[in-house]
């Protein structure tokens, strides 16, 4: 330990000499954070993301590194909120080449978009694929599943000739239900829902939605074969997982009745299956040994993930750069409890605004919450020293970027998000630190536009958020122990520091931000 803290000691005075400090950013510390998220939410725009992971070269297209022939023999499917404007940019690029399509989007995504001027991520009006809404409040229900059973139709009839191009988002599970008869799909439902109750692990949940589920865990790539399917994955998962994004329905992930029984035998919930489970659970082997479609194994998909958390982050640090503050990406995949997360960036924000020598167990406490909220030592260790040397060597302003998908502990009945209550948090942990723009500045937002049942993705704060809230007699343990941090942001000075940026269209997790201007050192 001693010697990892030993990294961050400051450099002699000399080190001060010859140093240039970059253009600190005129805008204010406020803006420069809204404008650093719009910039992370621009980058993973769903036809953004399409047009830059596919090249088109006359009749080929080379995707991933690999190249396709097309000769009027694509095929085209998707599923998930970003899938709607995927579609269109393919549509836009390789249209002349796409013989038909299904795409199952939430309820309402058409006339959405419309209403909030996104007419560039609809189809076109003579579009050869077909457009199904379901999910409502993001649950499967029967307009999903009639969508599932006509991606499932398209993909079985395709050939060896064929190319078929999967488009995959956030939410694609609930639009792409398929339970394997005779299981309904409130059955379905109601089995993996008494999982979770009885504390089963996601890796358990996963395991038995597959088995009960004839697209998911690779039952899509299943069925297209002997087709070329081609995913390409915009990942709302930390980490990017293929199999866990929707579920990897073009990931091939085998898994036997025997391992789900010895779940459910562990929760003690066999006995209470439904019938039709029961009768699916008995089949012994694989899922697919009673398939009649082809007899040989499927080859493997190639699958993309073409936009993401860490994307949105590279293209924030360039804009925070093009506003004069360094950037340092910490971590895409921050998570844990809200609080430790919250007090992380506390101790961040105190070890670059000290004005001397940052006390060595600050870094230490640091080390000690990296493994809680999914942050590795080698990446705090990185950007503490990025932050100290900012100190040592006076240049100037910087900017801490992370992102993930923390949690919060649900003690009340309040209206807000992770991102608000963090942001309500992280103020609190700032307090006593100078103010904007002498002090720093954190936001955390949601890139889909909204956190938890709110208008707003998420908020700014600062270390005047304690007084501010006492001048105007609001008490935030109180709002936080009813977990109502949008109501106390929302009365918090008119709802200024709200962070609202409308439809966004895309979803790769949060996005959090920590600005901090440039600190007058004392040296000794």
């Amino acid at each position: 330990m001693a010697r990892i803290l030993s990294l961050f000691r400051s450099q002699p005075f000399l080190a001060l000499l010859g140093r240039r400090n970059p253009t600190f950013c005129n805008m204010s510390m406020d803006s420069g954070a809204r404008e650093t998220f719009r910039a992370a939410v621009e980058a993973v725009q769903p036809d953004t993301v399409v047009r830059q992971s596919i090249e088109r070269n006359g009749d080929s297209v080379v995707i991933d590194g690999r190249r396709f022939t097309l000769s009027h023999n694509m095929h085209l499917v998707g599923f998930g909120k970003a899938v709607l404007g995927m579609a269109a940019e393919v549509e836009r690029i390789l249209g002349d080449h796409l013989v038909r399509g299904v795409i199952s989007v939430p309820h309402g995504m058409q006339q959405t978009l419309q209403q909030h001027g996104k007419s560039h991520l609809l189809l076109k009006a003579d579009s050869r694929i077909k457009v199904m809404e379901g999910a409502k409040h993001n649950l499967p229900d029967d307009d999903s599943l009639k969508a599932a059973e006509g991606i499932k139709q398209l993909a079985t009839e395709l050939t060896e000739k064929d190319l078929l191009l999967v488009l995959i988002s956030g939410g694609g599970s609930a639009l792409l239900p398929a339970p394997v008869p005779p299981i309904s799909l409130q059955e379905k439902l109601d089995v993996t829902r008494r999982l979770a109750a009885a504390g089963a692990t996601i890796q358990e949940l996963n395991k038995v939605r597959r088995a009960l589920s004839l697209l998911k865990g690779g039952g899509l790539a299943h069925h297209a074969h002997p087709a070329q399917v081609v995913s390409l994955i915009l990942s709302d998962v930390i980490g990017d997982p293929l199999d866990l994004i929707a579920s990897g329905p073009t990931v091939t992930c085998e898994v036997w009745p025997e391992e789900v029984l010895s779940i459910l035998e562990r929760h003690k919930l066999l006995s209470s299956m439904p019938a039709s489970v029961t009768q699916v659970l008995a089949r012994q082997g694989p899922r697919w040994k009673d398939s009649n479609k082809h007899s040989d194994s499927p080859g493997e998909a190639l699958n993309a993930v073409i936009g993401s958390n860490t994307v949105a982050l590279t293209c924030a640090g360039r804009r925070v750069r093009e506003l004069g503050f360094r950037p340092v990406v910490l971590s895409p995949g921050v998570c844990g409890d809200v609080r430790l997360v919250s007090r992380l960036y506390g101790l961040l924000a105190r070890f670059a605004c000290s004005q001397e020598e940052p006390s060595p167990e600050i870094a230490a406490e640091v080390l000690r919450l990296g493994p809680e909220v999914g942050v590795e030592s080698w990446d705090l260790c990185r950007t503490m020293q990025v932050l100290g040397e900012g100190r040592a060597e006076g240049w100037g302003a910087t900017c801490v970027l992370a992102g993930g998908e923390p949690t919060v502990e649900l003690t009340g009945k309040g209206r807000g998000g992770r991102n608000q209550e963090l942001a309500l948090r992280v103020g609190l942990e700032l307090k006593g630190l100078e103010l904007p723009p002498q002090g720093p500045v954190f936001l955390s937002g949601g890139t889909d536009g909204q956190d938890g049942p709110t208008e707003a993705a998420g908020a700014v704060t600062d270390a005047g958020l304690y007084d501010e809230a006492q001048a105007q007699g609001l008490d935030i343990d109180g709002f936080l122990s009813n977990n109502d941090s949008y109501t106390f942001f929302s009365r918090l000075s008119g709802g200024e520091r709200l962070l609202v940026p409308g439809l966004t269209c895309t979803n790769v997790m949060d996005v959090h931000v920590l600005l901090i201007p440039p600190i007058p050192i004392k040296i000794s």
